[in-house]
């Protein structure tokens, strides 16, 4: 039931994205973006309200005593949030302070329905302690339990707390108790206004399509308007491309605008840097040369799929199938065995995904086409100073 559950809703995703970035729409499309206008309009009157009302302390924040870095964006999905937030955490880690990252775990699984409307309707306090992904030392959770990102992070960040709640406030009170922690990295957490404290802001925005549409939630892909980037502290410029003069310049534009929008945050360019194939099932690696001519099978459930491939492609892959899948989107055993079938069809010597869809793979018993996923980092390219003595500054604040 949840599975069925789960596809509606993919299948209602992947259609709106495509009517809200349809720029030659039919009537009927044409209608619907009207509509979804209005609930734009309505959306960001919400959010100015929130704004307005926390400003103002009608509606409370919370302070921990400890470091808050939030990290997030001003669009949903695809602007390689995860990689930053794992970034900041092996820096202030390795410059000796006690991280714990805080997500809510976004398509993770819940508490049962039943328990959480009975504790609505008797106005409950949640106490359940917050989900722990990893307490540091060992992962503890599967990637169903606690969300593809929280999984991912622990994965790669095995010294590092990773805790999962809806309610930060209380999993920050939890990292500083329980693990000692001084320093909470908030993983999509620019809109979290509840905690404050000694907190900076740290916005993505994504080079390749800055603010979306235009248009806020649900005619576009705006969680807030762009004058909102006046609150980051910093701004990280993702997915950077200056390899040739028109790139670059346009490069430069989305710097200036940026500085206008925020004249006082710092600016760090960055690209998304493979380094390594590791197999999906063996964890056996391989270098970058390793798919250099090769023909490949390309499987992907992320916002952008394009960026992915496209660096497949760079790295001298031949592309002979490429499965686009909605954005978190958990395969199954089918699914899988489908594409290596289509993909050995085609001549291909190997399955290619992202770690992100790695970690919601179902285990399958078939060996006859290995199956890898790309491992990126965040790679600064401009303003590595910047990123220094911003992680100074936390450090020894």
């Amino acid at each position: 039931m949840r599975e069925r559950w789960q596809k509606l809703l993919e299948n209602a995703e992947t259609g709106l994205l495509k009517v809200i970035f349809e720029r030659r729409p039919t009537r009927r499309e044409a209608a619907v973006q009207g509509v979804l206008f209005c609930m734009a309009q309505a959306f960001a009157g919400a959010v100015k309200l929130r704004r307005v009302l926390y400003n103002a302390r009608i509606l409370r924040d919370a302070t921990l005593g400890v470091q808050v870095i939030a990290v997030g964006n001003l669009t949903v999905g695809g602007t390689g949030k995860t990689p930053v937030v794992e970034k900041f955490a092996r820096a202030l880690q390795d410059a000796g302070r006690k991280v714990a990252i805080l997500s809510r775990g976004y398509r993770s699984r819940p508490k049962p329905f039943v328990e959480r409307l009975r504790d609505k309707l008797l106005l409950r306090d949640d106490t359940t302690p917050p989900r722990i992904v990893s307490d540091g030392q060992s992962l503890l959770l599967d990637s169903l339990s606690s969300g593809d990102e929280p999984y991912m992070l622990a994965s790669n960040l095995r010294d590092v707390v990773v805790l999962v709640d809806k309610d930060r406030v209380k999993a920050g009170r939890y990292a500083v108790e329980k693990f000692g922690c001084d320093t909470l990295l908030l993983d999509d957490g620019f809109q979290y206004w509840r905690l404050r404290g000694r907190r900076t802001d740290v916005v993505l925005v994504d080079s390749q399509q800055p603010f979306g549409n235009g248009f806020m939630l649900p005619r576009g892909t705006l969680r807030e308007p762009p004058s909102h980037l006046r609150r980051a502290n910093v701004v990280f410029l993702t997915k950077v491309d200056r390899s040739s003069p028109a790139s670059s310049g346009a490069m430069d534009q989305l710097r200036a605008r940026v500085a206008q929008l925020n004249p006082s945050a710092e600016i760090i360019e960055c690209v998304h840097h493979p380094l390594y194939f590791e197999n999906v099932f063996s964890e056996e690696r391989h270098g970058l040369g390793f798919i250099r001519g090769r023909k490949v099978a390309s499987l992907s459930g992320i916002a952008q799929p394009e960026s992915f491939e496209a660096k497949l492609v760079d790295l001298g892959a031949e592309i002979v199938l490429a499965r686009r899948f909605a954005d978190h989107h958990r395969f199954d055993q089918l699914e899988i065995l489908e594409a290596i079938n289509r993909a050995k069809k085609r001549g291909a010597t190997c399955l290619v995904t992202t770690q992100k869809d790695a970690v919601r793979f179902p285990k399958i018993d078939r060996r006859d086409l290995p199956i890898f996923f790309m491992r990126v980092e965040i790679q600064v390219t401009a303003g590595a100073k910047g990123f220094e003595e911003c992680v100074s500054r936390i450090c020894f604040r």
